[in-house]
């Protein structure tokens, strides 16, 4: 009985350090880019190389989920503040059948952004390859990030840690359904995405450089 009343304390002691380990990286990561992050007023006077889009879920049908619907909202409503002429639209793109970056881009065209100012990053698997990537395939040192509130903390914090300056522009305009479980989610992606940018390992896939300078059909698929 003493052997099981330890192991239930280093269980609960582990447990403990674990929550408190979890706890102090996300308000250190939270603090340290919250000035970052915008409302789509306070970002009129501000500029960017590039204005992001982060993917999210596409329907069967091509249609955004209405987390994406509203992050290419912003990113619309951004372009035609002036804060970039070049859009990325950054998502999953690794399945023939499903294909965020071109229905992102679709929706983009279709409310009359010119489709040469629209680039597709087809590998932005997770928030640390569109970051990763859209500094150093598409050349970005100064990008505009579109996303929820939530999500922005994460991919700020992975911009700065990869030496590239950034803010990010809010774009909830709505409340979404299943809200609290993803903020759980994002304590633990929060913690993974801290310890991922020290380290700094490549994405899942490079490749050749692009030059948003020029059109983007080059990366239409």
């Amino acid at each position: 009985m003493r052997g099981a009343g330890a192991l239930a304390v280093w269980i609960i002691a582990l447990f403990v350090t674990l929550i408190a380990v979890v706890c102090s990286i996300n308000i250190h990561l939270q603090r340290s880019v919250e000035d970052k992050i915008l409302s789509l007023n306070d970002s009129k006077n501000i500029s960017a190389e590039a204005i992001v889009v982060l993917g999210a879920k596409v329907h069967e049908d091509g249609r955004p989920s209405l987390m994406l619907k509203d992050r290419l909202e912003c990113a619309y409503d951004l372009y035609r503040q002036g804060v970039a002429k070049k859009i990325i639209c950054s998502g999953d793109h690794g399945q023939e059948a499903y294909d965020e970056t071109g229905n992102m881009k679709a929706y983009l065209v279709k409310k009359g952004i010119r489709p040469d100012d629209i680039f597709e990053d087809h590998a932005g698997f997770s928030t640390y390859d569109t970051v990763y990537r859209t500094k150093a395939i598409f050349g970005v040192n100064r990008a505009c990030y579109v996303s929820q509130e939530y999500h922005l903390y994460r991919t700020l914090y992975i911009s700065d840690e990869l030496g590239q300056e950034s803010f990010g522009v809010i774009c909830d305009r709505q409340i979404y359904q299943g809200q609290s479980m993803r903020d759980v989610r994002e304590l633990i992606a929060r913690t993974k995405d801290f310890v991922k940018s020290k380290a700094k390992p490549h994405p899942k896939y490079l490749g050749e450089k692009i030059d948003i300078s020029g059109s983007g059909s080059q990366t239409d698929d």
